[in-house]
């Protein structure tokens, strides 16, 4: 495995376990009386805000986008970022954080699909097999279906977030085939995702309630740093070295992060089985990328 393979690998499951520390920002914000929907715009201006001071420091070259290419990062910032984020929070607040992973994680399923229509990627054994790995690994991870927790309009919810996580990957991957680096894509990403998402709440009071809980708004702008800026430019700096339904499996690792997270925090429960389901993940990953021969 060449360096170059190796450290996508790193970015990916980097970033996948900084997003399964999402939902400690979510619950955070949800003790303000803060809902799905504000945690999205919040997310997505303080990540905008970060880029673009950023980028006009240290990369101006790195703003300049072509015409054209604009789709590019509406699907990234208001397909993807926009809807996935609305559907997984909504679901946090619904059920458990494992719960709403495991969903989220249908992802890779879709992500294998579309990339096999768009971009040619071929479906062969050992992805068949990781993504089974990592699925069933998830399931485990999250305990199933059966608390009664659930509900269908949870359980749409968190589909919903899994057909948005997948169109971040291949949204990314067509602004990647168009010379973007990371930093850009990231950065055009959330300017549309604010742009998107600002017009359905209201700032003003959403700003007077972090106002009023200083503690709480600080915390809330350091993990919106970790949880997104970091993961995302983690995730597209990976996505640039390895196929997109190979880079969706590794990711994976985000529901077992989501489960230690919740466990550790939340006091959810933790039981024999999600250990089990923790070992399929990992494992999914190491098979996803034993050998070089992307098509097998």
């Amino acid at each position: 495995m060449d360096k170059r393979k190796i450290l996508s690998i790193s970015c990916i499951l980097a970033a996948g376990i900084l997003w399964g520390c999402m939902g400690i920002l979510v619950r955070t914000m949800k003790t303000c009386g803060i809902e799905a929907m504000e945690v999205v715009a919040f997310r997505a201006i303080i990540t905008a805000l970060c880029m673009l001071i950023g980028m006009l420091i240290f990369n101006r070259k790195g703003l300049k986008v072509r015409f054209k290419d604009l789709w590019c990062f509406v699907g990234t910032g208001i397909v993807s970022v926009v809807f996935f984020n609305l559907c997984y929070f909504t679901c946090i607040n619904r059920t458990s954080l494992s719960t709403a992973a495991i969903l989220l994680y249908t992802a890779p399923a879709f992500v294998i699909v579309m990339s096999f229509f768009l971009f040619k990627e071929k479906i062969g054994w050992k992805k068949s097999i990781a993504l089974v790995m990592a699925f069933a690994g998830c399931v485990l991870v999250s305990g199933g279906f059966g608390k009664g927790s659930l509900g269908f309009e949870g359980l749409l919810w968190g589909l919903g977030a899994g057909i948005g996580y997948a169109l971040y990957s291949i949204f990314g991957r067509y602004a990647i085939e168009r010379g973007y680096s990371s930093f850009t894509i990231t950065t055009y990403t959330f300017i549309f995702a604010a742009v998107g998402s600002v017009p359905f709440v209201k700032i003003m009071p959403v700003a007077k309630v972090l106002m009023d809980n200083p503690d709480k708004f600080g915390v809330a702008v350091v993990l919106v740093i970790m949880t997104t800026v970091f993961a995302y430019l983690l995730y597209t700096k990976g996505l640039s070295g390895t196929e997109t339904g190979r880079a969706a499996i590794i990711a994976s690792i985000e529901p077992v992060m989501a489960t230690v997270v919740g466990t550790l925090l939340y006091k959810e429960e933790l039981t024999w089985a999600a250990f089990v389901g923790m070992l399929l993940v990992l494992g999914s990953t190491v098979v996803c990328n034993v050998g070089n021969d992307v098509s097998k």
